[in-house]
């Protein structure tokens, strides 16, 4: 009897163990409870995944049994999915058919998703609205004193982001006034600026692609938004690979993977071969040991290796701009890029050389000495990149401890950064290897 009850308790603790390796299950939680059934109610049913919290990921979906290569993991249906249907066929719908110029199908949407949270309660939508995030950490979320310590290239787009925002809030406020009909309290308490910017970016990091025939009640640009409650707590894996698309027959937009998952493990879709600057600017997170991530080198620091002295620099900027070898240089997990190389094989051309310029925009060798100059310098920038972004983790250490506030935020460049160190000292490695063997 004390024996049977001893392994009844081992099973238990593993079990618990288990349980806390794959995921926590959230599915008793009530607000999964309340979506669950107001999927239902709109004709989805589901016994693949359940909602859970995981160590790495956060919030995701889990799998109740083991998927194989080419199952169908959700299939959610037209009706379950906010798109700018959705919102024509809602009491903004003739506001938005009689505004001019007219209104973007992005505007469309972000402005039903605030006028729906307004309506808290009332709002058919509560139960999807409940589960989304209440804040968001893509780069215009971010404290300015967060976006200076991002890499250059990501902190432009960073910047261009938050504009972006800014001009659609400005440019819409007109419209937004137009709504005041439908609401007791002030439009302009209710389209606030971070109204605004909880919308744009829950319509940014979430929506699935689904392209919708044009309207003529909307501007040009392309109307290939939809929001998919519960389908949208998948998270992203560069690992895995899943066909998704609306299927016309059934009427409802399907994912099907191609890898296997165990039961009770994570189930994760597949947003595309994004690096982690890309994956941080479009849905706010970074994935560790991304294949796809590289460091980007900006035309600025790959100039300063080169002499003002030379006589030929300018035309050789011209000739790598022409040929679009300015932009996309990066280092990546197997070192330089070839674009990289290329540049800097042009760059390094000797007087002598220059004429040889198309042959080595080609990848083709123009001499032993180019060719060892253009890794030297690859070296060198290298070095100072790694020196850069050891210099950016030290301030990123010192702020976590001074501001208490942004210590969220900050983690999350801190990942971006330590995964850019890792390909750089991996990148400097492998110069050094070939530097060797020249």
């Amino acid at each position: 009897m004390k024996k049977s009850r001893g392994r009844t308790g081992r099973k238990r603790r593993r079990k618990h163990l288990q349980g806390f390796m794959d995921g926590v299950n959230c599915s008793h939680k009530l607000v999964y409870i309340k979506l669950k059934k107001w999927l239902k109610d709109r004709g989805f049913e589901d016994s693949n995944l359940r909602p859970a919290e995981f160590l790495e990921t956060g919030r995701g979906l889990m799998a109740t049994k083991a998927l194989q290569a080419g199952d169908l993991i959700i299939s959610l249906p037209e009706k379950c999915l906010l798109t700018t249907g959705t919102v024509l066929s809602s009491c903004l719908g003739g506001y938005i058919v009689k505004w001019k110029p007219p209104v973007s199908p992005l505007l469309a949407l972000c402005t039903f998703l605030i006028a729906e949270k307004h309506a808290g309660e009332k709002s058919p939508w509560k139960p999807y609205l409940d589960v989304l995030p209440k804040t968001y950490t893509c780069p215009a979320c971010l404290d300015h004193d967060v976006i200076n310590l991002l890499p250059k290239p990501l902190k432009n787009k960073a910047q261009e982001q938050k504009l972006t925002i800014q001009e659609l809030f400005r440019s819409s406020k007109a419209f937004f006034s137009s709504l005041q009909p439908l609401f007791a309290e002030s439009t302009g308490t209710i389209f606030s600026y971070s109204a605004l910017e909880w919308a744009w970016c829950t319509i940014n990091t979430r929506t699935i692609y689904m392209k919708h025939p044009h309207r003529a009640c909307f501007s040009l640009e392309p109307d290939v938004y939809a929001l998919a409650p519960y389908l949208d707590l998948l998270n992203h894996s560069p690992n895995v690979q899943v066909k998704a698309a609306f299927n016309e027959q059934t009427r409802s937009y399907e994912i099907r993977t191609n890898s296997r998952c165990k039961q009770y493990q994570e189930v994760f879709i597949c947003y595309g071969p994004h690096d982690n600057q890309r994956l941080l600017l479009e849905y706010g997170f970074v994935a560790m040991d991304n294949p796809h991530s590289s460091v980007y080198v900006s035309a600025d620091t790959l100039l300063k290796y080169f002499s003002p002295l030379d006589k030929q620099r300018k035309a050789k900027v011209a000739i790598l701009k022409d040929h679009d070898f300015l932009e996309n240089l990066t280092f990546g997990w197997d070192g330089p890029s070839w674009r990289l190389l290329t540049a800097l094989k042009v760059l390094s051309l000797g007087a002598d050389e220059f004429a040889c310029w198309r042959r080595a925009l080609l990848g083709d060798v123009t001499s032993a000495r180019n060719e060892q100059q253009a890794l030297d310098t690859a070296a060198k920038i290298c070095q100072f990149l790694i020196e850069e972004t050891q210099h950016v983790l030290l301030q990123i250490s010192q702020l976590k401890r001074d501001k208490e506030n942004l210590k969220a935020h900050l983690a999350l460049v801190e990942m971006l950064r330590s995964e850019d160190l890792k390909i750089l000292q991996r990148s400097a490695e492998i110069l050094c290897n070939l530097n060797l063997a020249t």
